[in-house]
Formats: structure tokens, C-alpha cells, sequence
């Protein structure tokens, strides 16, 4: 059987391990008998659309391996969602027009929910015309909520640059609260699911410890006990360090950033959350604060990486490669959490019919009683995902990171139009 090509892309918002998924596609892709070259999608899917496939074979090995410790989309993410068939079928027909025209028949699509569904989509419409493509969706989210997989890649060491953020900044506050700052709040990224925001809770190891509270999404903000809470860890502690979800929302299921734009997934976006919080609290105490968003840092944050997570993020994007040239497709390689107390992992496989567009929420038995921290049984969960440290190389006090040639396969089609 001659040889096919893969195409692979990143979508959604990066994450610091998402380039070791595409390590793990690329290195695995290379030594499969089945597969010639890996073109990457500049800028995800829309690469496939416009016919700009970066040829992965004119990298070195070496600058190929640097994509582990590399954070960020090194091929270029979006953030475009294929409609439906029956809205823009020319959507789906360009792709396989480009696929056909450069031999591929495997692709891989790394992202989180809306991509999945981009996957999932491309899956179904080559059965229906009959295109041989074996679609596989590798999971990447830093918000934690893919379902049917234990966790995804992306959030461990997102877990752990906000847990050890919160700690370090607490000591800060700590060391002046006496006299100047009693109010600390870092925002965090999670628009539905608290996965984020709870990962915060493993900074606190004993009583008093950071943070004193935490704000999910999944828990209504109550503005009056909000504050009565505020008030009463100041007068306990001589300081608070709150860390806040961006998709906390108030009884009538407002987001407190108050956001009203949209991306162009359609979501809301947010951040805000911060500031509004830190202004509620100086007007109705007076107390000195300072809030922090923890925004693109806490996803790029390749320098305090998760070992644990690199090494689960680099294992998917083999697993993908191996599903694919089984004959698998419309599936996204999982994380299955062993059953022994010792913690432990391995590959498993979800259909993507079931994948798509369905949110993992935090569980509530999570969350505390009173709504303000997290329980043993999320510590459980949790603490295996932030475990290890897997440094990048540094020279001259900075890490090294790869940087791509992005040499492009001639185009053999017209230019896209799109509608």
C-alpha cells in the first residue's frame, strides 16, 4: 500500500505542553511505515483551508525534540469553528480538495471541545463522500473539561503555576499586612468549569495557609457573603488572598467581568473579575489591595511545567498516530487513571460523537460545604497532575525554545474564497 500523508494543527487557546503532543505526532509519524511526511496547518485549520501546510520533514530532529519544552502553538492556533454541512458545504469540499491534492489521509487535530467538533465534523462528512481519512482528535485544554479523560494536557502545569503563584504571592502579602496591603486577588482563567481555580487550593497545607478562598464558577457569587467572609479572614489572619475564577457569576447568571464581546468560537470573553471584586472590598472596608491577572502566563509557563503533564501531552500525540494508522477515526485518545493509591496512567480511547462540545464540569463534593475551598477528595484528584519537573535547557540565564523554519509545501490549488 503506497504511502499517505498526515496533516496535523493546534486550535484554541495554547497551552505550555501542546507543542510536546505535536513532538509525540511528528517523531511517532516518522517511523510509522504507513505515513510519509506530517504537514502542520499555519494557524490550525484555517492552514488547511488556504493550503498553507508547513512540510515538519524540512525541520531538524533536533529542533523537532526542542518541541518538548516548547510552549505555545509553534505551527500557529486559531480560533475558527467549521460551520455546519448544510450552512457551508465549501468549507468541507476545500479540504478535501487540498487533502487530495497533497496525498493526505490522516489528521490529526489537537484542541479542546470545539475542536473535537471540527473533528468530529470532518470525520463524518469523509464517510459520507467516501474520502479515506482517518480523523483523530488529540485533546488539549487547560480548563480541564474534556469528558471521558481523566484529565487533559495543558491543565497540569497550569495547575501547578497557579498553586505555586498563589503561595509565593501570599508570602508577599503576608510579609506586609500589618502595615500596607491586607487584600490579594489573582484571577484565573475557566469560563464554566473551576478546574483552574481549584488547583489553587493545593497551596494551602495547614490551616490560615493561601488561598482563603477560592471563587468557581460552578458555585453562585454571593456579593453580601462574599464580603462578611472577606472581613472575617482579615480579622483572623491579619490578611486575604482570594483567587477567582473569570466565569464567576452572580444570582442572575452574570459573569462579574461584566464582558458583553465575543470571540469567534462565540463565547464571551472574559477577565475582569479582579479589579471588580478588589473595588467591592475597598469600598465597603477600606482595606489596600492588589489583584493580579494571571491571564497568557499561567498557560506558557513552560519554565514550571508539570512533568507528569509533558510526559501525558508527548504520550497522546504517539497514541493518535497509532490509532490512526489502526483504521481508527471519529476518536480522541484519553488519559485513564489507574485504580491503585499509587498514582498512575495510561492511554484509552472516546469516541468524538460524545467528545464534542460537552463541558466537564468540577464535581461538588470538590468544592467545600461553605463554597470557599476545596475538599480532600479534590486534593486527591488533583496533586498527582502538578507532580515532577521537567526544566527546559537554558542559556544565558533564558530557556531554549525551538524555532521552526516553517517551510511551506507548494500550493498546487487556487486561492480559498470563502463565502
Amino acid at each position: 500500500m503506497p504511502k499517505k500523508n498526515a496533516f496535523y494543527a493546534q486550535s484554541g487557546g495554547v497551552t505550555a505542553v501542546i507543542n510536546a503532543s505535536a513532538c509525540g505526532v511528528i517523531q511517532a509519524a516518522k517511523v510509522e511505515p504507513k505515513i510519509a511526511k506530517v504537514f502542520a496547518g499555519h494557524n490550525g485549520i484555517i492552514g488547511a483551508l488556504n493550503e498553507e501546510l508547513i512540510d515538519t520533514s524540512k525541520e531538524t530532529a533536533c529542533t523537532i525534540n526542542q518541541l518538548l519544552h516548547t510552549p505555545s502553538g509553534a505551527f500557529g492556533s486559531c480560533r475558527y469553528k467549521l460551520k455546519s454541512l448544510a450552512d457551508n458545504r465549501a468549507e468541507y469540499e476545500r479540504m478535501i480538495d487540498v487533502f487530495q491534492a497533497h496525498n493526505i489521509g490522516y489528521f490529526f487535530y489537537n484542541g479542546g471541545g470545539d475542536s473535537q467538533d471540527t473533528t468530529y465534523k470532518l470525520s463524518e462528512y469523509c464517510k459520507q463522500v467516501g474520502y479515506p481519512l482517518q480523523c483523530i482528535g488529540i485533546p488539549k485544554t487547560i480548563d480541564n473539561d474534556l469528558p471521558f479523560t481523566d484529565n487533559c494536557p495543558g491543565f497540569g502545569s497550569v495547575a501547578k503555576y497557579v498553586a505555586i503563584s498563589t503561595k509565593e504571592a501570599a508570602l508577599d502579602v503576608a510579609s506586609m499586612s500589618a502595615s500596607s496591603t491586607k487584600i490579594f486577588i489573582l484571577e484565573v482563567m475557566g469560563r464554566n468549569a473551576g478546574w483552574i481555580a481549584a488547583s489553587a487550593g493545593l497551596a494551602a497545607e495547614q490551616e490560615g495557609d493561601a488561598p482563603h478562598m477560592i471563587l468557581f464558577p460552578e458555585i453562585t457569587f454571593n456579593r453580601e457573603k462574599f464580603l462578611t467572609q472577606v472581613n472575617r479572614t482579615v480579622k483572623k489572619y491579619g490578611y486575604c488572598v482570594i483567587v477567582a475564577s473569570e466565569g464567576t457569576q452572580d444570582q442572575s447568571g452574570q459573569y462579574l467581568s461584566g464582558s458583553s464581546t465575543k470571540d469567534a468560537f462565540g463565547h464571551l470573553q472574559l477577565g475582569g473579575v479582579a479589579p471588580n471584586l478588589a473595588e467591592m472590598i475597598k469600598r465597603k472596608f477600606g482595606y489596600k489591595y492588589h489583584w493580579a491577572m494571571a491571564d497568557y502566563l499561567q498557560r506558557s509557563a513552560r519554565h514550571i511545567a508539570s512533568k507528569t503533564d509533558v510526559d501525558q501531552a508527548y504520550a497522546l500525540g504517539e497514541a493518535a498516530v497509532a490509532l490512526a494508522v489502526d483504521g481508527k477515526t471519529g476518536v480522541m485518545p484519553t488519559i485513564v487513571r489507574g485504580k491503585g493509591k499509587k498514582y498512575s496512567w495510561s492511554i484509552g480511547e472516546a469516541s468524538l460523537s460524545t467528545v464534542a462540545n460537552v463541558e466537564k464540569k468540577l464535581p461538588r463534593d470538590f468544592i467545600s460545604r461553605d463554597g470557599w475551598h476545596i475538599t480532600d477528595r479534590a486534593r486527591e484528584y488533583l496533586s498527582p497532575l502538578i507532580r515532577g519537573e521537567d526544566y527546559p535547557p537554558y542559556k544565558r540565564g533564558l530557556p531554549v525554545y525551538a524555532r521552526l523554519k516553517k517551510v511551506m509545501t507548494t500550493k498546487k490549488l487556487g486561492k480559498y474564497r470563502q463565502d
